[in-house]
């Protein structure tokens, strides 16, 4: 019964969402209820809780709309889904110019970097343990760093603290404000490397992938064997990794370099 409740509740609720949305001028509790041949005061018990967490607000007129926690979550939705789209031809692009093993796209998800698509040289017998769905450290991968540089501090630090720091490698990054100056570098120079510190004889490069205002909501990133990736290559590989996230980032909306600013 109990369950049968809950349930009838959230269903009551998606519905006013989906009015909500539908309705230019906003709708009020009134409005709301009787649209959804409910109680007023079930309508008010669940829009108080949605106002509550900001999934509507109310104007000065008492009409509800639609919140910035619910534009905010579908605008997220909304780059994820179309960002690999975008990507794709960018990523293959990248590989012809390149002439490494692969490239791929990650985005930041609860303190892990996710890959969320990945392009490959099917003629490479040299294959990256790296797939779709995979989730690594950001504090040992170089997607990882670029999808994390742009934070605050103290979003990076919670980070941290909650994930921790295990040292994969001798060349792993192990204290965190160590790990806050790489950042900064990362920052200055437009992307972020990997000098094997997630995997031995691995290197990686990456940069970050900004959207119309200038949050980074994934990176671009290659990985490849040290052979590949040597010193001597690492300045041009790192110049096509930053031209091709910039390229993503143009087609996403991001225009001046000026609205990026560090924490």
């Amino acid at each position: 019964m109990a369950e049968e409740k809950s349930s009838r509740a959230v269903a009551r609720a998606l519905s006013m969402l989906e009015l909500i949305a539908e309705s230019r001028n906003g709708l009020t509790n009134s409005d709301l209820s009787r649209r959804l041949k409910i109680p007023k005061s079930s309508a008010s018990y669940i829009l108080r809780e949605l106002e509550r967490r900001n999934y509507v607000h109310r104007d000065k007129n008492g009409k509800y709309r639609l919140g910035l926690k619910l534009m905010s979550l579908t605008s997220s939705a909304a780059v994820h889904l179309d960002i690999r789209e975008i990507a794709k031809p960018v990523l293959e692009e990248f590989l012809e110019k390149s002439r490494l093993p692969e490239a791929h796209l990650a985005v930041l998800d609860n303190g892990r970097a996710v890959y969320i698509e990945k392009v490959e040289d099917e003629s490479c017998f040299i294959k990256m343990d790296i797939w779709v769905g995979h989730r690594l450290p950001v504090h040992t991968t170089a997607i990882g760093k670029a999808l994390v540089a742009f934070l605050p501090k103290e979003e990076v630090l919670k980070i941290l603290q909650i994930h921790g720091m295990e040292k994969r490698t001798k060349n792993t990054i192990t204290s965190p404000q160590k790990f806050l100056l790489e950042l900064e570098k990362v920052r200055k120079q437009g992307f972020a490397v990997d000098d094997e510190e997630n995997s031995e004889g691995v290197r990686c490069v990456a940069s970050p992938i900004f959207d119309s205002s200038g949050r980074v909501v994934a990176a671009f990133g290659t990985s490849s064997v040290t052979f590949y990736i040597d010193d001597a290559k690492l300045p041009r590989i790192a110049e096509l990794v930053k031209k091709s996230a910039a390229k993503i980032s143009k087609m996403l909306g991001f225009a001046q370099a000026s609205k990026l600013q560090s924490p």
